[in-house]
């Protein structure tokens, strides 16, 4: 493990913020005096950075310094122009780290919360900073693991997933609060669906056949605990002189009480292997690709044998994180095609959305064999016609990878009733 104990090395591994984006400028001065209002000891006006990991709430490093005032601290927002407000809960995400501080040995500190929207025009917390490594795309320069700690940094990452799940959420009554009852699944593809259709722009598919098969695969709940809803390897922190240990898990604002499989499939939806296509590896936000990384099917495979669950269809669980994630990322693209931010990050979302859609038809073909086009395509095939199309007007290298992913025969199918 390339590591140094010493600061000036751990310094460069460690994560900061950069410049403010354009358009995302923080009022520091009323933050500022809305903290003394909460009694929180700052002096002066703080240095402010933001981090550039995200790609939905906006997150700034507040450094205040002052003669015993130093304060090093983390404010969180959601972004202007906002489609799903229920995506972005300032509320929820600080109302769960505060509840689990006692539980759960990976939350930050919480300052305080923030409900008045005249401050700086959004719901926002404040945190303490945890100081250490996110482990983004790739690891930063300075630190290379070889097999063997990759692979126990990929464990103890899936540990401390496991390790939520197992949070005995009854004993927190503001974490029963997030509860509504049986039915997680259900409410998840339906609730993902209406989403979707909220907000598909005209350069994305229906995904018209995935959401009918995801209605019709739905299980019943496996359990019920506390899930993160978001998990990811850019939303945990790692120790600087041992890059395998997780001290922190951040990005909260999903928590809720649901079904773990349901958090398991989501996660997975982000973990790009090695061989995955050159846009999935693209758009990695996380560095499951290193040699020593568990795969999605051994992910599932020590979960399960951690937890003692038992799944009759996987591919449910797959498809339905394959097709959340479009949904998210399509929100995301909605604001920058609405001219709702301008951040160039964006641009490019969309053609993400068509091979999530391709990665679920694969999946969905493989579980259902060859019935599958003569059996379920034909109540769709209008939409068919229309998606078909669209790739077709796809620039070459990525209607290359799509139809490498699309089931066989998909573009066999007589579409022409598709322009009735």
């Amino acid at each position: 493990m390339a590591t140094d104990n010493n600061t000036a090395v751990n310094n460069k591994v460690l994560d900061k913020g950069g410049d403010v984006r354009e358009g995302e400028e923080l009022d520091a001065q009323a933050v500022s005096a809305w903290l003394r209002e909460q009694d929180v000891d700052i002096n002066g006006e703080p240095t402010v950075t933001q981090f550039s990991g995200g790609a939905s709430n906006w997150t700034y490093r507040l450094q205040y310094e002052g003669t015993g005032a130093d304060q090093d601290l983390i404010l969180r927002r959601p972004p202007k122009g906002t489609k799903a407000k229920s995506a972005h809960d300032m509320v929820r995400e600080y109302t769960v780290q505060n509840a689990l501080m006692d539980a759960y040995p990976y939350v930050p500190n919480m300052v305080a919360l923030c409900t008045d929207e005249s401050v700086i025009g959004a719901d926002f917390y404040v945190m303490e900073r945890m100081e250490g490594i996110i482990p983004r795309a790739n690891l930063p320069k300075g630190i290379e693991l070889d097999e063997a700690q990759t692979r126990a940094l990929c464990t103890n990452v899936i540990d401390a997933l496991i390790e939520l799940h197992q949070v005995d959420y009854s004993a927190h009554p503001d974490l029963v609060e997030l509860g509504r009852g049986e039915g997680y699944c259900e409410r998840q593809v339906t609730g993902w669906d209406k989403r979707y259709v909220k907000a598909k722009t005209p350069n994305v598919p229906s995904f018209a056949l995935v959401r009918q098969w995801l209605g019709k695969h739905t299980p019943a709940d496996s359990k019920t605990c506390l899930i993160h809803n978001d998990w990811r390897f850019d939303n945990v922190i790692l120790d600087a002189k041992d890059p395998t240990k997780v001290i922190g898990v951040l990005d909260w604002e999903m928590a809720t009480l649901g079904d773990p499989l349901m958090d398991l499939g989501s996660a997975l939806a982000y973990w790009i292997e090695a061989d995955d296509n050159m846009i999935m590896q693209q758009s990695r936000r996380q560095p499951t690709h290193l040699k020593g990384m568990m795969t999605r099917e051994e992910v599932v495979d020590y979960y399960l044998e951690r937890t003692g669950l038992q799944i009759d269809n996987w591919t449910f669980y797959e498809v339905f994180g394959l097709f959340r994630l479009a949904g998210i990322v399509q929100q995301i693209y909605y604001r920058y095609y609405n001219k709702q931010t301008t951040n160039p990050a964006f641009k490019n979302f969309w053609i993400i959305v068509h091979v999530l859609h391709a990665k679920c038809l694969k999946l969905i073909a493989k579980y259902e064999g060859d019935a599958l086009f003569t059996t379920r395509v034909q109540p769709h095939l209008q939409d068919m016609g229309v998606d078909a199309g669209m790739v077709e007007q796809l620039p070459s290298p990525v209607q290359k990878v799509i139809k490498s992913i699309l089931p066989k025969g998909y573009f066999d199918q007589d579409t022409k009733s598709s322009n009735k």
